[in-house]
């Protein structure tokens, strides 16, 4: 079924962004969700779908439940889904599907966790073991980082992609924060500055990974009819697709080739649209690593060439294809689900005109990437500010 011109995202919010020990998870939500109803000027009584993510910081087992019950909306339409980082856009396809289908008419999609105040970092640890395939990885020490930078190890090798690459990918979005008001990190970073932090796991160094933050986020889905009754501006939902080839880095068939390229492909044709579309990207980036090959696999840059985009300055704000325009996970704010869920937030801003200060000139069309787990579970969506 193509969800092209189908569904329409009308309002998105943030919470606030940082360490928020006065937060809890639940009330992250809450606070990224009104706000994104007050943009889509609706009262909260008319959402009828609610899809929500995963917390390691919320003692609750039915999330999205008792996110209604603190909202207090009754939805007729809800589910909480777990594709790590994927499940912002996994949520977006389950919404733009449900309100395609009448299973709801108006979804509220949030995420999010005080994951800077709330977790204490042996309590992380742990929590972010549950990636590692519990009987052929986890009992071996492997974590989240050493995964990530056995895929940057092999890409390396592969494509000859360096670490002065990398860390341009770090400094890129870091620069972007600068500009966003309610970004995490405010202190400006050099090339230098990423190579001479805190090693992690080779060849990974501390700001070579993503944030810890305290956050939620939040974007709300109807039909393009029903948005026409509504306050907000609207943005096209034009193609969408997801790919899931395996879960654990045991299983993957390849340490430089993953699903992004397959859900890519797929939601360019549902929109109609290419690579070379596209005004600008929003790419999943827990590590530096990971745009590099997401922008590839996207089809935004030859392979093998994704680092060199990034260093010599092709994703920054005026350049031919501005990437992270918030700063990313790697700056903006990382909670969670919530990364790859900003990602789709700034993409809407974006396209509406309203990223002050780091506005793209004239954007149209927007691909955004969400992955989850270690490039195991992929979404790619194509937004536009018109239907096309």
């Amino acid at each position: 079924m193509s969800l092209r011109n189908r569904a329409v995202i009308i309002g998105v919010g943030e919470s606030d962004i940082g360490k928020l020990p006065h937060m809890s998870g639940l009330g992250l939500n809450a606070q990224a969700a009104r706000r994104a109803i007050a943009d889509a000027g609706i009262s909260h009584k008319e959402i009828d779908g609610l899809l929500t993510a995963y917390s390691f910081t919320e003692p609750y087992f039915m999330l999205g439940s008792v996110l209604a019950e603190y909202l207090g909306i009754a939805p007729r339409f809800g589910a909480s889904l777990v594709v790590g980082g994927a499940s912002p856009a996994a949520m977006l396809h389950h919404a733009a599907m449900a309100v395609e289908t009448g299973q709801a008419n108006v979804v509220l999609v949030c995420a999010g966790e005080n994951r800077a105040s709330g977790l204490s970092r042996d309590a992380a640890v742990s929590a972010l073991s549950a990636v590692g395939h519990p009987y052929f990885e986890a009992p071996y020490g492997v974590g989240i980082p050493s995964l990530y930078a056995m895929v940057a190890n092999a890409y390396m090798h592969k494509y000859g992609t360096t670490r002065e690459q990398m860390a341009s990918v770090a400094v890129n979005t870091r620069n972007h924060a600068l500009n966003h008001p309610n970004a995490h990190m405010k202190k400006a970073i050099t090339v230098d500055d990423v190579l001479s932090s805190k090693p992690i796991s080779d060849p990974l160094n501390m700001l070579d990974c993503c944030l810890i933050s305290d956050a939620g986020g939040a974007f709300i889905v109807t039909t393009p009819e029903r948005a026409a009754d509504m306050q907000g501006k609207p943005v096209w939902l034009a193609g969408i697709s997801e790919a899931h080839p395996y879960e654990h880095l045991t299983s993957a068939p390849s340490l430089t080739d993953f699903g992004a390229e397959q859900s890519a492909k797929q939601a360019y044709s549902m929109a109609g649209l290419g690579p070379d579309d596209m005004d600008l990207a929003m790419l999943y980036d827990c590590f530096t690593i990971v745009p590099i090959i997401e922008l590839e696999e996207l089809g935004l840059a030859p392979r093998g060439e994704g680092g060199a985009f990034f260093a010599e300055g092709h994703a920054a704000v005026g350049g031919k294809l501005p990437v992270n325009t918030h700063g990313g996970m790697l700056s903006h704010a990382h909670a969670g689900a919530v990364g790859g869920l900003m990602d789709i937030v700034e993409a809407v801003r974006q396209l509406r005109g309203e990223a002050h200060g780091r506005q793209v000139e004239g954007a149209e069309a927007a691909v955004v990437h969400n992955e989850g787990g270690i490039l195991s579970s992929h979404c790619t969506m194509v937004l536009t500010s018109e239907a096309r």
